[in-house]
């Protein structure tokens, strides 16, 4: 199996200004995608019963589009949940929450996501208390995931937007201390080049844990529009014998049609998906 194309899709009015390539027009955006070559799309909806299941089956076959992942950030930035919030209250209906969206991903073949919902220590809770909770959401969520033949997918988030797990290293230092074998990293591009020193190594670090990856450049827009070196981060991968999606969690710069092309040119270019 190679590795597969997906460009995200934001359904998420809150997040309007965030890394997405496409806003708001689901079918729209799957046609696109569909024209443009991609394997799947990834999607960041408000919620678990906000896209009906039936329709969007339907939309993704009648585009021979696949779900590549779905995307839980929306319990952030639009409820302000997180897994390791002092409140236990609060905590609990974060995990309600991402629970739901493995269920609605689950049956796609597609894994959900954690990123912005694994919060931050600090304001009221100490790092090892954080990082207890955050490992008991993984243990638990990772399970359920496991009901639908998936993993759940854990994102390492630069220093700014969380001290939970910056890199590689440190996401794979969490998921060594679970019981569960079901959840897996995410490698975001635009992540790793603020933090990795070296964004090859951690990628051949990371191998066997690396389920799901972000294509994107340095600056947050599409491919090819920043400073990092793809060539040896992708022979990297095809190394540790990746065979996931890379998905353009990019800017839609300068707008979101030609955030697509130039993705695709640049996985065309790099990962030869066509044989160019």
């Amino acid at each position: 199996m190679a590795i597969r194309s997906a460009v995200t899709i934001s359904l998420v009015p809150e997040a309007r200004g965030g890394p997405f390539v496409f806003w708001d027009d689901l079918a729209g955006a799957c046609r696109k995608a569909s024209e443009l070559g991609f394997d799947a799309v990834e999607i960041f909806p408000p919620g678990p019963d906000e896209v009906d299941p039936v329709a969007l089956r339907t939309l993704l076959a009648g585009h021979g589009l696949a779900l590549a992942a779905v995307g839980t950030g929306a319990g952030w930035v639009k409820h302000r949940l997180n897994l390791v919030h002092p409140e236990s209250s609060v905590r609990s209906r974060a995990r309600d929450f991402i629970r739901a969206i493995i269920d609605f991903a689950g049956p796609f073949q597609a894994p959900a996501i954690i990123g912005s919902m694994q919060g931050r220590s600090g304001d009221g809770v100490d790092a090892a208390t954080a990082a207890g909770y955050l490992a008991d959401a993984l243990e638990e969520l990772g399970e359920h995931a496991k009901n639908y033949g998936v993993p759940l997918v854990y994102e390492p988030l630069n220093r700014y937007e969380t001290n939970m797990a910056n890199t590689v290293e440190a996401g794979m230092v969490i998921l060594r201390s679970l019981s569960t074998r079901n959840v897996v990293l995410l490698a975001d591009l635009f992540h790793m080049n603020i933090e990795e020193a070296n964004l090859p190594a951690a990628i051949r670090a990371g191998r066997g844990a690396i389920g799901h990856v972000h294509f994107v450049d340095s600056n947050r827009r599409p491919a090819g529009l920043g400073h990092i070196d793809f060539a040896p981060i992708v022979a990297a991968l095809e190394e540790i014998e990746y065979q996931g999606y890379v998905s353009a969690e990019a800017f839609p710069y300068p707008d979101p049609d030609s955030a697509a092309e130039r993705t695709m040119q640049a996985f065309r270019q790099y990962f030869r998906n066509d044989g160019a």
